[in-house]
Protein backbone atom coordinates (compact mmCIF):
# COMPACT_ATOMS: atom_id res chain seq x y z
CA UNK A 1 0.00 0.00 0.00
CA UNK A 2 2.49 2.53 -0.82
CA UNK A 3 1.98 5.88 -2.35
CA UNK A 4 4.39 7.27 -4.13
CA UNK A 5 4.78 11.30 -5.24
CA UNK A 6 6.17 13.75 -7.12
CA UNK A 7 8.63 15.91 -5.33
CA UNK A 8 6.01 18.97 -5.31
CA UNK A 9 3.84 16.44 -3.47
CA UNK A 10 6.38 16.13 -0.29
CA UNK A 11 6.84 19.38 -0.33
CA UNK A 12 2.53 19.72 -0.14
CA UNK A 13 3.30 17.66 2.77
CA UNK A 14 6.66 19.37 4.15
CA UNK A 15 4.14 22.48 4.72
CA UNK A 16 0.87 20.44 5.80
CA UNK A 17 3.17 19.18 8.80
CA UNK A 18 4.50 22.27 10.06
CA UNK A 19 1.95 22.58 12.48
CA UNK A 20 1.73 19.42 13.62
CA UNK A 21 3.22 17.09 16.57
CA UNK A 22 4.97 13.88 16.52
CA UNK A 23 3.24 10.94 17.80
CA UNK A 24 5.67 8.40 18.86
CA UNK A 25 5.82 4.63 18.10
CA UNK A 26 4.44 2.47 21.11
CA UNK A 27 6.01 -0.03 22.68
CA UNK A 28 4.61 -3.53 22.68
CA UNK A 29 5.89 -3.82 26.42
CA UNK A 30 5.26 -2.74 30.02
CA UNK A 31 7.57 -1.15 31.92
CA UNK A 32 10.74 1.34 31.34
CA UNK A 33 13.24 -1.57 32.89
CA UNK A 34 12.44 -3.48 29.16
CA UNK A 35 15.36 -2.55 26.93
CA UNK A 36 14.38 -4.24 23.89
CA UNK A 37 16.66 -1.64 21.76
CA UNK A 38 19.34 -1.22 24.32
CA UNK A 39 22.20 0.03 21.38
CA UNK A 40 19.63 2.80 20.42
CA UNK A 41 18.86 4.22 24.12
CA UNK A 42 21.08 7.57 23.58
CA UNK A 43 19.22 8.19 20.29
CA UNK A 44 17.43 11.73 20.74
CA UNK A 45 15.13 9.86 18.13
CA UNK A 46 13.05 7.75 21.08
CA UNK A 47 10.14 5.67 20.78
CA UNK A 48 9.06 7.42 24.53
CA UNK A 49 6.10 9.90 23.14
CA UNK A 50 6.96 12.51 25.44
CA UNK A 51 5.10 15.28 24.54
CA UNK A 52 1.93 14.02 23.64
CA UNK A 53 -0.67 16.97 24.47
CA UNK A 54 -0.44 17.17 20.34
CA UNK A 55 -3.11 20.34 18.38
CA UNK A 56 -6.58 19.99 19.13
CA UNK A 57 -8.48 20.51 15.69
CA UNK A 58 -11.98 19.87 17.17
CA UNK A 59 -13.54 17.28 19.62
CA UNK A 60 -10.60 15.83 20.89
CA UNK A 61 -8.87 14.85 17.23
CA UNK A 62 -5.35 15.92 17.10
CA UNK A 63 -2.77 16.65 14.45
CA UNK A 64 1.20 15.72 15.40
CA UNK A 65 3.83 15.88 13.40
CA UNK A 66 7.92 15.98 12.80
CA UNK A 67 10.07 17.80 11.15
CA UNK A 68 13.53 15.78 10.57
CA UNK A 69 16.36 16.73 8.26
CA UNK A 70 19.68 15.15 7.96
CA UNK A 71 22.83 15.01 6.51
CA UNK A 72 24.50 12.12 5.99
CA UNK A 73 28.11 10.61 4.88
CA UNK A 74 29.95 7.56 4.68
CA UNK A 75 32.97 7.11 3.34
CA UNK A 76 34.39 3.30 2.73
CA UNK A 77 37.72 4.76 0.64
CA UNK A 78 35.49 3.64 -2.04
CA UNK A 79 34.09 6.26 -4.64
CA UNK A 80 31.29 5.97 -7.13
CA UNK A 81 32.11 5.41 -10.91
CA UNK A 82 29.07 4.51 -12.69
CA UNK A 83 25.73 2.93 -12.94
CA UNK A 84 24.97 -0.26 -14.64
CA UNK A 85 22.33 -1.12 -17.48
CA UNK A 86 19.97 -1.64 -14.28
CA UNK A 87 20.65 1.48 -12.74
CA UNK A 88 22.50 0.65 -9.89
CA UNK A 89 25.78 2.36 -8.74
CA UNK A 90 28.84 0.38 -9.27
CA UNK A 91 32.19 1.88 -7.15
CA UNK A 92 35.20 2.28 -8.25
CA UNK A 93 36.38 -1.30 -6.70
CA UNK A 94 33.60 -3.31 -6.65
CA UNK A 95 35.98 -5.47 -4.45
CA UNK A 96 36.91 -2.85 -1.41
CA UNK A 97 34.73 -3.33 1.61
CA UNK A 98 31.88 -5.56 0.10
CA UNK A 99 31.56 -3.30 -3.11
CA UNK A 100 30.22 -0.05 -1.24
CA UNK A 101 30.71 3.43 -2.50
CA UNK A 102 31.17 6.39 -0.58
CA UNK A 103 27.56 7.56 0.10
CA UNK A 104 26.51 11.01 1.03
CA UNK A 105 23.82 13.42 0.86
CA UNK A 106 21.04 15.73 2.64
CA UNK A 107 17.71 15.22 3.36
CA UNK A 108 14.48 16.57 4.54
CA UNK A 109 11.95 14.23 6.23
CA UNK A 110 8.16 15.48 7.17
CA UNK A 111 6.01 13.50 9.04
CA UNK A 112 2.24 14.15 10.18
CA UNK A 113 -0.46 12.43 12.04
CA UNK A 114 -3.99 12.62 13.05
CA UNK A 115 -5.53 10.67 15.76
CA UNK A 116 -9.12 10.75 17.24
CA UNK A 117 -10.27 10.66 20.66
CA UNK A 118 -11.73 7.52 22.19
CA UNK A 119 -15.06 6.38 20.90
CA UNK A 120 -16.40 3.93 24.00
CA UNK A 121 -12.67 2.20 23.57
CA UNK A 122 -12.33 2.61 20.15
CA UNK A 123 -9.56 5.43 18.41
CA UNK A 124 -8.03 5.78 15.18
CA UNK A 125 -4.77 6.99 13.64
CA UNK A 126 -3.27 7.58 10.36
CA UNK A 127 0.13 9.33 9.48
CA UNK A 128 1.68 10.06 6.23
CA UNK A 129 5.75 10.55 5.85
CA UNK A 130 8.02 11.41 3.07
CA UNK A 131 11.70 11.91 2.06
CA UNK A 132 13.01 14.64 -0.55
CA UNK A 133 16.67 15.97 -0.90
CA UNK A 134 14.84 18.89 -3.65
CA UNK A 135 16.99 18.21 -6.08
CA UNK A 136 20.47 19.15 -4.46
CA UNK A 137 21.93 15.84 -3.85
CA UNK A 138 24.40 13.93 -6.40
CA UNK A 139 22.57 10.72 -7.32
CA UNK A 140 25.78 9.10 -7.84
CA UNK A 141 26.21 9.14 -4.10
CA UNK A 142 23.57 7.68 -2.51
CA UNK A 143 24.18 3.95 -2.94
CA UNK A 144 24.14 3.83 1.26
CA UNK A 145 22.35 6.93 2.53
CA UNK A 146 19.66 4.77 3.36
CA UNK A 147 17.15 7.16 2.95
CA UNK A 148 15.33 6.92 -1.02
CA UNK A 149 15.04 3.43 -2.63
CA UNK A 150 19.01 3.06 -3.86
CA UNK A 151 18.29 1.86 -7.36
CA UNK A 152 15.69 4.60 -8.10
CA UNK A 153 16.98 7.14 -5.59
CA UNK A 154 13.82 9.14 -6.03
CA UNK A 155 11.58 11.62 -3.38
CA UNK A 156 8.19 9.62 -2.31
CA UNK A 157 5.62 9.89 0.11
CA UNK A 158 4.03 7.25 2.10
CA UNK A 159 1.33 6.27 4.27
CA UNK A 160 3.28 5.30 7.11
CA UNK A 161 0.00 4.29 9.74
CA UNK A 162 -3.50 3.84 9.39
CA UNK A 163 -5.20 1.86 12.02
CA UNK A 164 -7.82 1.75 14.71
CA UNK A 165 -7.56 0.05 17.92
CA UNK A 166 -9.36 -0.95 20.87
CA UNK A 167 -8.84 -0.78 24.51
CA UNK A 168 -11.06 -1.78 27.52
CA UNK A 169 -11.81 1.04 30.12
CA UNK A 170 -9.48 -1.11 32.58
CA UNK A 171 -6.32 -1.24 30.28
CA UNK A 172 -6.28 -5.09 30.41
CA UNK A 173 -7.40 -5.80 27.25
CA UNK A 174 -6.08 -4.26 23.86
CA UNK A 175 -6.89 -4.76 20.42
CA UNK A 176 -5.05 -3.08 17.22
CA UNK A 177 -5.26 -3.37 13.31
CA UNK A 178 -3.94 -1.95 10.62
CA UNK A 179 -0.47 -0.45 9.97
CA UNK A 180 1.34 1.07 12.57
CA UNK A 181 5.16 1.78 13.92
CA UNK A 182 5.71 -1.06 16.36
CA UNK A 183 8.64 -1.57 18.95
CA UNK A 184 9.29 -5.28 19.44
CA UNK A 185 12.61 -6.65 20.02
CA UNK A 186 12.92 -8.14 16.28
CA UNK A 187 10.45 -6.57 14.62
CA UNK A 188 10.75 -2.55 15.29
CA UNK A 189 9.82 0.62 14.16
CA UNK A 190 13.90 1.19 14.38
CA UNK A 191 13.41 5.20 14.86
CA UNK A 192 17.17 5.98 15.43
CA UNK A 193 17.34 7.22 11.68
CA UNK A 194 15.86 8.90 9.10
CA UNK A 195 12.36 7.79 9.10
CA UNK A 196 10.96 4.81 11.32
CA UNK A 197 9.53 1.47 9.82
CA UNK A 198 5.80 0.74 10.13
CA UNK A 199 3.90 -2.89 9.88
CA UNK A 200 0.56 -3.80 8.69
CA UNK A 201 -1.03 -6.18 10.65
CA UNK A 202 -2.88 -7.01 13.84
CA UNK A 203 -2.32 -7.72 17.60
CA UNK A 204 -4.24 -8.70 21.04
CA UNK A 205 -2.63 -7.18 24.33
CA UNK A 206 -3.65 -8.76 27.76
CA UNK A 207 -2.32 -7.17 30.88
CA UNK A 208 -4.88 -8.32 33.26
CA UNK A 209 -2.99 -10.24 35.51
CA UNK A 210 -0.59 -7.73 37.84
CA UNK A 211 3.21 -7.32 36.32
CA UNK A 212 2.00 -9.81 33.57
CA UNK A 213 1.49 -8.94 30.25
CA UNK A 214 1.07 -11.56 27.32
CA UNK A 215 0.38 -10.68 23.46
CA UNK A 216 -0.08 -12.27 20.18
CA UNK A 217 -0.21 -11.00 16.85
CA UNK A 218 0.78 -11.22 12.71
CA UNK A 219 3.04 -9.16 10.80
CA UNK A 220 2.27 -9.38 7.28
CA UNK A 221 3.78 -6.34 5.45
CA UNK A 222 6.96 -3.70 6.18
CA UNK A 223 7.77 -0.23 4.84
CA UNK A 224 11.13 1.27 5.76
CA UNK A 225 14.60 1.76 3.77
CA UNK A 226 16.99 1.19 6.21
CA UNK A 227 15.38 -2.42 7.43
CA UNK A 228 13.69 -3.79 4.28
CA UNK A 229 15.06 -6.47 2.42
CA UNK A 230 13.04 -4.77 -0.17
CA UNK A 231 12.22 -1.91 -2.00
CA UNK A 232 11.96 -0.14 1.62
CA UNK A 233 9.73 2.80 0.01
CA UNK A 234 7.01 0.73 -0.42
CA UNK A 235 4.90 -1.91 1.77
CA UNK A 236 6.28 -5.21 0.88
CA UNK A 237 5.38 -8.39 2.92
CA UNK A 238 7.38 -9.67 5.40
CA UNK A 239 9.09 -12.61 3.81
CA UNK A 240 9.78 -10.53 0.53
CA UNK A 241 11.62 -7.80 3.09
CA UNK A 242 13.55 -10.33 4.70
CA UNK A 243 17.60 -10.74 4.08
CA UNK A 244 17.37 -14.59 3.15
CA UNK A 245 18.74 -15.70 -0.36
CA UNK A 246 16.54 -13.68 -3.10
CA UNK A 247 16.20 -16.51 -5.53
CA UNK A 248 14.61 -18.29 -2.60
CA UNK A 249 12.17 -15.09 -2.39
CA UNK A 250 11.20 -15.41 -5.80
CA UNK A 251 10.34 -19.08 -5.62
CA UNK A 252 8.40 -19.18 -2.25
CA UNK A 253 5.03 -17.40 -1.38
CA UNK A 254 4.53 -14.20 0.64
CA UNK A 255 4.19 -14.58 4.50
CA UNK A 256 3.97 -12.78 7.27
CA UNK A 257 5.39 -13.39 11.07
CA UNK A 258 3.64 -15.12 13.74
CA UNK A 259 4.54 -13.40 17.07
CA UNK A 260 4.02 -14.52 20.59
CA UNK A 261 5.14 -13.08 23.93
CA UNK A 262 4.91 -13.12 27.69
CA UNK A 263 6.54 -10.84 30.03
CA UNK A 264 6.89 -10.38 33.57
CA UNK A 265 7.97 -7.38 35.11
CA UNK A 266 8.16 -4.99 38.33
CA UNK A 267 10.16 -2.37 39.69
CA UNK A 268 13.38 -4.44 39.45
CA UNK A 269 12.76 -7.46 37.69
CA UNK A 270 11.87 -7.45 33.82
CA UNK A 271 11.49 -10.51 31.87
CA UNK A 272 10.54 -11.57 27.99
CA UNK A 273 10.09 -14.25 26.17
CA UNK A 274 9.02 -13.27 22.21
CA UNK A 275 8.49 -16.17 19.19
CA UNK A 276 8.70 -15.43 15.86
CA UNK A 277 7.13 -17.60 13.43
CA UNK A 278 7.38 -17.99 9.45
CA UNK A 279 6.27 -21.31 8.25
CA UNK A 280 8.60 -21.42 5.21
CA UNK A 281 11.00 -19.35 6.28
CA UNK A 282 12.81 -18.62 9.97
CA UNK A 283 11.84 -19.00 13.51
CA UNK A 284 13.38 -16.60 15.97
CA UNK A 285 13.61 -16.85 19.50
CA UNK A 286 14.40 -14.24 21.76
CA UNK A 287 14.29 -14.09 25.70
CA UNK A 288 15.63 -11.47 27.77
CA UNK A 289 15.82 -10.88 31.73
CA UNK A 290 17.22 -7.36 33.33
CA UNK A 291 17.06 -6.43 37.10
CA UNK A 292 17.22 -2.17 37.86
CA UNK A 293 18.75 -1.63 41.09
CA UNK A 294 20.56 1.01 43.19
CA UNK A 295 23.82 1.12 44.90
CA UNK A 296 24.19 4.23 47.14
CA UNK A 297 24.57 7.20 44.21
CA UNK A 298 24.53 4.46 41.31
CA UNK A 299 21.34 3.51 39.52
CA UNK A 300 22.35 0.26 37.10
CA UNK A 301 20.52 -1.97 34.93
CA UNK A 302 21.62 -5.47 34.57
CA UNK A 303 20.69 -8.01 31.21
CA UNK A 304 20.82 -11.10 29.70
CA UNK A 305 19.76 -12.41 26.61
CA UNK A 306 19.54 -15.59 24.40
CA UNK A 307 18.22 -15.60 20.89
CA UNK A 308 18.22 -18.31 18.42
CA UNK A 309 17.95 -18.57 14.97
CA UNK A 310 16.65 -21.86 12.85
CA UNK A 311 15.78 -21.90 9.63
CA UNK A 312 12.35 -23.91 8.61
CA UNK A 313 9.75 -25.31 6.46
CA UNK A 314 10.89 -24.53 2.82
CA UNK A 315 13.43 -22.36 3.21
CA UNK A 316 15.44 -25.26 4.92
CA UNK A 317 15.28 -27.60 2.51
CA UNK A 318 16.32 -24.89 -0.05
CA UNK A 319 19.25 -24.06 1.68
CA UNK A 320 20.06 -27.80 2.42
CA UNK A 321 19.07 -28.99 -1.33
CA UNK A 322 19.90 -25.97 -3.68
CA UNK A 323 22.47 -24.26 -2.14
CA UNK A 324 24.91 -27.09 -0.70
CA UNK A 325 23.84 -27.61 2.95
CA UNK A 326 23.94 -23.74 3.64
CA UNK A 327 21.45 -23.50 7.14
CA UNK A 328 19.92 -20.75 9.35
CA UNK A 329 21.48 -22.31 12.58
CA UNK A 330 22.51 -19.93 15.04
CA UNK A 331 22.34 -18.33 18.64
CA UNK A 332 23.64 -15.14 20.34
CA UNK A 333 24.19 -14.92 24.02
CA UNK A 334 25.03 -11.62 25.26
CA UNK A 335 24.89 -9.78 28.99
CA UNK A 336 25.22 -6.19 30.01
CA UNK A 337 25.95 -3.66 32.52
CA UNK A 338 24.26 -0.11 32.26
CA UNK A 339 25.13 2.01 35.16
CA UNK A 340 24.46 5.59 35.81
CA UNK A 341 26.09 7.89 39.02
CA UNK A 342 24.40 10.76 40.31
CA UNK A 343 26.63 13.29 38.86
CA UNK A 344 25.81 12.89 35.48
CA UNK A 345 28.58 10.58 34.60
CA UNK A 346 26.85 6.78 32.73
CA UNK A 347 28.97 3.67 31.12
CA UNK A 348 27.23 0.95 29.31
CA UNK A 349 29.44 -2.61 29.00
CA UNK A 350 28.42 -5.32 27.21
CA UNK A 351 29.22 -8.28 25.46
CA UNK A 352 27.65 -10.97 22.83
CA UNK A 353 28.80 -14.22 21.41
CA UNK A 354 27.82 -15.96 18.00
CA UNK A 355 27.93 -19.55 18.07
CA UNK A 356 29.20 -21.23 15.24
CA UNK A 357 26.40 -21.86 13.33
CA UNK A 358 24.98 -20.19 9.61
CA UNK A 359 23.10 -17.48 8.64
CA UNK A 360 24.00 -14.40 10.34
CA UNK A 361 23.91 -12.32 6.90
CA UNK A 362 20.52 -13.70 6.55
CA UNK A 363 18.59 -12.24 9.48
CA UNK A 364 20.63 -10.10 11.17
CA UNK A 365 19.04 -6.50 11.65
CA UNK A 366 15.66 -7.65 9.52
CA UNK A 367 13.20 -6.04 10.38
CA UNK A 368 14.72 -3.46 12.51
CA UNK A 369 15.43 -5.85 15.10
CA UNK A 370 19.01 -4.54 16.78
CA UNK A 371 18.58 -5.52 20.42
CA UNK A 372 21.95 -7.31 20.45
CA UNK A 373 24.36 -5.60 23.65
CA UNK A 374 27.47 -5.08 21.50
CA UNK A 375 27.38 -2.93 18.41
CA UNK A 376 28.82 0.40 17.45
CA UNK A 377 27.17 3.95 16.72
CA UNK A 378 26.75 3.73 13.29
CA UNK A 379 28.25 0.66 12.01
CA UNK A 380 27.33 -2.82 13.03
CA UNK A 381 27.93 -6.21 11.18
CA UNK A 382 27.59 -5.23 7.78
CA UNK A 383 30.85 -4.21 7.07
CA UNK A 384 32.99 -7.52 7.98
CA UNK A 385 32.69 -11.13 6.19
CA UNK A 386 30.29 -12.92 8.59
CA UNK A 387 29.87 -12.42 12.71
CA UNK A 388 29.46 -17.06 12.36
CA UNK A 389 31.66 -17.70 15.54
CA UNK A 390 32.10 -14.29 16.70
CA UNK A 391 32.22 -12.12 19.99
CA UNK A 392 31.41 -8.87 20.15
CA UNK A 393 32.16 -6.09 23.06
CA UNK A 394 30.83 -2.62 23.59
CA UNK A 395 32.38 -0.15 26.14
CA UNK A 396 30.76 3.49 26.37
CA UNK A 397 30.97 6.46 28.58
CA UNK A 398 28.65 9.24 28.54
CA UNK A 399 27.79 12.18 30.35
CA UNK A 400 24.33 14.44 30.79
CA UNK A 401 24.78 17.58 30.77
CA UNK A 402 22.12 18.32 32.71
CA UNK A 403 23.85 18.61 36.01
CA UNK A 404 25.03 21.66 34.35
CA UNK A 405 22.45 22.98 34.03
CA UNK A 406 22.01 22.28 29.90
CA UNK A 407 19.50 19.95 30.47
CA UNK A 408 18.68 17.16 27.64
CA UNK A 409 22.30 17.68 26.35
CA UNK A 410 24.34 14.36 26.14
CA UNK A 411 27.52 13.46 25.10
CA UNK A 412 29.08 10.14 24.65
CA UNK A 413 32.03 7.86 23.47
CA UNK A 414 31.58 4.11 22.67
CA UNK A 415 34.70 1.70 21.56
CA UNK A 416 33.16 -1.55 19.85
CA UNK A 417 35.39 -4.81 19.65
CA UNK A 418 34.28 -7.66 17.11
CA UNK A 419 36.83 -10.48 17.82
CA UNK A 420 35.86 -12.36 14.46
CA UNK A 421 36.84 -15.98 13.04
CA UNK A 422 38.81 -15.69 10.15
CA UNK A 423 37.77 -19.16 8.61
CA UNK A 424 34.54 -17.90 7.90
CA UNK A 425 34.93 -13.73 8.59
CA UNK A 426 36.62 -13.06 4.73
CA UNK A 427 37.51 -10.04 2.77
CA UNK A 428 35.96 -8.84 -0.07
CA UNK A 429 39.39 -7.27 -1.04
CA UNK A 430 41.86 -10.22 -0.96
CA UNK A 431 40.31 -13.48 0.24
CA UNK A 432 42.16 -13.54 3.44
CA UNK A 433 40.29 -14.02 6.77
CA UNK A 434 39.59 -11.33 9.39
CA UNK A 435 40.85 -10.93 12.71
CA UNK A 436 38.82 -7.84 14.06
CA UNK A 437 36.28 -5.18 13.61
CA UNK A 438 37.40 -2.48 16.07
CA UNK A 439 34.61 0.86 16.29
CA UNK A 440 35.14 4.17 17.27
CA UNK A 441 32.25 6.22 18.08
CA UNK A 442 31.71 9.93 19.20
CA UNK A 443 28.11 11.31 19.67
CA UNK A 444 26.46 14.52 20.70
CA UNK A 445 22.69 14.25 21.70
CA UNK A 446 20.14 16.78 22.51
CA UNK A 447 16.60 17.25 23.14
CA UNK A 448 14.64 20.67 24.06
CA UNK A 449 11.65 20.38 25.80
CA UNK A 450 10.10 22.87 23.31
CA UNK A 451 10.37 20.14 20.78
CA UNK A 452 13.76 20.50 19.10
CA UNK A 453 16.54 17.54 18.45
CA UNK A 454 19.61 16.70 17.46
CA UNK A 455 21.69 14.00 17.46
CA UNK A 456 25.52 14.18 15.92
CA UNK A 457 27.50 10.98 15.96
CA UNK A 458 30.87 10.31 14.31
CA UNK A 459 32.22 6.69 13.68
CA UNK A 460 35.08 4.98 12.25
CA UNK A 461 36.13 1.50 11.57
CA UNK A 462 39.37 -0.39 11.33
CA UNK A 463 38.38 -3.18 9.76
CA UNK A 464 41.10 -6.19 9.13
CA UNK A 465 41.77 -6.61 5.49
CA UNK A 466 39.92 -3.63 4.29
CA UNK A 467 40.65 0.12 3.98
CA UNK A 468 38.85 2.57 6.64
CA UNK A 469 35.51 3.29 6.86
CA UNK A 470 34.17 6.24 8.61
CA UNK A 471 31.09 7.96 8.45
CA UNK A 472 29.04 11.37 9.96
CA UNK A 473 25.90 11.34 10.76
CA UNK A 474 23.54 15.25 11.41
CA UNK A 475 20.14 14.31 12.10
CA UNK A 476 17.79 16.77 14.05
CA UNK A 477 14.14 18.32 13.95
CA UNK A 478 11.62 20.00 15.68
CA UNK A 479 8.47 17.97 17.25
CA UNK A 480 5.43 19.85 16.91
Amino acid sequence: MKVAYSKAAVALLFAVSASSLLMASEKLVTSNNATTDDDHTYETVTHENVKDEGIVIGDGWKVSGDIRAGYLNYDYSNPPSHYDGDGKIVPNNPNVNKGHADSRGIYLIPKVSISSPNYNGFTFKITGSGATDFGINDPLYEQRTFVFDPVERKSFAALQEAYVAYETPDGAHKFLVGAKEIVTPMVDADDWYMLADSFQGAYYMNKSFENIMFAGGYFYKMIGVWDSGANGTEWHTMSDASFVNGDYKKLAGDEGVWTGVFQYSDDKHNFQVWDYYMKDYYNTFFAQYDYTGKAESFTYDMGAQFIDFQGVGGLKEYYRDVLGGRAIDYSIYSVRLNAKHETGFDIALGASFYTDGDGTGDTLGAWGGYPYFANGMIFHFFEAGSLRNANSYKAQLGYDLGKQGIDGLWIGARYTYFDLDPQYSKSSLNGEGQEYQKQYGLRVSYNHPSGFYFTGTYESVDLDQQPDISALRLIGGYKF
